[in-house]
């Protein structure tokens, strides 16, 4: 558990870092494309070809276009209709479809773990829950869809790790995810980039390479790596950990107001979730 409360809290900066130096600023499909390169190219000196099971690799592939490439457009789009709180919000759905698409996969139902994923986003709910307004409809559908590739990404990678296990490290053949990825990010920058929106300032070409060695790279690696460690309900639980997170960094660093109550109260709520997990994984 303890690479998934890692990247959670990394995690819990991109949220801030892109709503503050990103969105609006610099170009949504370039910042997707810069982030998976780097990645890639961190991965690439490592990455096997040969030697592994071709549903593996071909799993691998399909999971970074669904985890990272159809969610990370869809959540940089989301930026330029939506509020950071916002945001936060339409995320706290990715728990119930971590928890149904684990079962759907496995073909059986665990009433444990859709309760906990429930548990998890009432906390997340009470969190962030404001009234909403503007035209932010195409938001939530966006981020609806990012939930949902990304819950899918997640518990394919998972259960391919479980399936086909190897003697080969995990980040000899963790390139493969980003490869995947690349296949939408960069046809998706060709198509539809605005080259009038590249980033301008040393900050901002500074946020893209911490997200994309740290939060891309590292994260998506530690956060596969530490998936499997846990039981799906566990890992939808985790999922709603970055609300509470995100919160907390955008209070302490950027000095944003926060209902410090109501933070306590969601937070306490997501806890009881993760126990409400372990029990169900004990019976």
């Amino acid at each position: 558990m303890r690479y998934l409360l890692v990247v959670t809290v990394l995690w819990a900066f991109s949220f801030s870092l892109i709503g503050e130096y990103l969105a609006g600023r610099v170009d949504s499909d370039f910042a997707v494309l810069m982030r998976v390169a780097i990645a890639a190219v961190v991965f690439a000196p490592f990455t096997l070809w040969r030697g592994l099971p071709r549903p593996l690799l071909f799993g691998f592939w399909i999971a970074g276009a669904l985890q990272f490439g159809v969610t990370y457009l869809c959540l940089y789009r989301s930026f330029t209709v939506l509020t950071v709180p916002e945001v936060l919000l339409f995320t706290v759905l990715t728990p119930l479809y971590v928890t149904l698409l684990d079962d759907l996969l496995a073909r059986r139902f665990n009433p444990w773990a859709l309760v906990a994923a429930l548990v998890a986003v009432g906390g997340g709910v009470i969190i962030r829950f404001d009234r909403l307004e503007g035209e932010y409809l195409i938001g939530f559908l966006l981020l609806q869809l990012a939930n949902a590739t990304f819950a899918a990404g997640q518990v394919l990678c998972r259960r391919l790790l479980l399936k086909y296990p190897v003697d080969v490290p995990l980040h000899r053949f963790f390139g493969h995810f980003f490869l995947g990825a690349l296949l939408l990010a960069l046809p998706s920058f060709l198509l539809f980039g605005d080259t009038s929106k590249l980033p301008s300032t040393a900050v901002q070409w500074g946020v893209l390479a911490w997200m994309g060695l740290f939060a891309t790279a590292l994260g998506m690696y530690w956060w596969v790596k530490g998936s499997v460690q846990v039981n799906a309900g566990t890992l939808a639980v985790l999922n709603e950990l970055h609300v509470p997170a995100g919160l907390v960094v955008n209070l302490l660093i950027w000095n944003r107001d926060a209902d410090l109550p109501r933070l306590a109260a969601g937070g306490a709520v997501i806890l009881a979730s993760l126990w409400l997990s372990r029990l169900g994984r004990a019976r």
